[in-house]
């Protein structure tokens, strides 16, 4: 055989194998301009809050107000309205009387783990109507309330001082308040509140009652408190 017959074998033979390889690669499903595979490299993170001078956990606040009647001489947690403070009304005359003012007062502050918050007075119900059935005196009497984040004495000179603010007055079976009070975080401020309860001395019975039918009666007035945490 001559070389020139024997090379061309020899080149087509290579072709074939050629041919094949290229075969076999395209079913694999590998192309011929496949590319090295990428590096990969993932990352994580989690969240964290500054805790004093720590870290810690992202964590909710916490918001408590207490109250001070002065009857014994410490803040405490009255939020029930089967179980509220008692505050002790002292009327002028020793007993209420057409004309006669009895006062009371009660002091609110945050706890020291608690944020800022805003406090309004609502509007008065009674807790006990035993001693007023037909809620006679209840709706006879009259209601003044004053505040201030200054600590003052609670009678009949707090009405009219320049240096507390009327938030309610009127009728005592009226509406609450309608101004909130700021108090601070973390006992920052206190907030005092004085209330005066009046039976005007012109009082008119209501229909089919006298006067007689007045004498004896006693209310229990109470009033709810309502506070909303504030960012500062």
């Amino acid at each position: 055989m001559s070389e020139m017959v024997e090379g061309a074998i020899q080149r087509k033979t290579r072709r074939r194998r050629t041919f094949a390889i290229v075969g076999a690669l395209a079913a694999l499903g590998v192309g011929l301009t496949a590319s090295l595979a990428a590096w990969t490299d993932n990352e994580w993170v989690f969240g964290q809050a500054q805790n004093g001078d720590g870290l810690g956990p992202i964590s909710t606040s916490t918001f408590e107000v207490q109250q001070n009647t002065g009857t014994d001489g410490a803040w405490t947690d009255r939020e029930s309205e089967d179980d509220p403070g008692s505050i002790t009304f002292t009327a002028d005359t020793g007993a209420l009387a057409p004309g006669s003012t009895a006062y009371a007062s009660v002091a609110l502050q945050t706890t020291s783990d608690s944020i800022a918050g805003d406090v309004t007075l609502g509007a008065a119900e009674e807790h006990d109507t035993s001693s007023d059935p037909d809620g006679l005196l209840f709706n006879a009497l009259q209601l003044q309330v004053v505040t201030s984040s200054a600590e003052f004495t609670c009678n009949k000179a707090a009405l009219t001082s320049t240096t507390t603010t009327s938030i309610v007055s009127g009728a005592l079976a009226g509406p609450g308040a309608t101004a909130s009070q700021h108090l601070e975080a973390a006992s920052g401020s206190t907030q005092y509140y004085c209330f005066a309860i009046t039976l005007p001395a012109d009082f008119t019975p209501a229909t089919g009652y006298t006067e007689q039918d007045y004498m004896g009666l006693g209310v229990e007035p109470e009033w709810e408190f309502t506070s909303v945490s504030s960012a500062s």
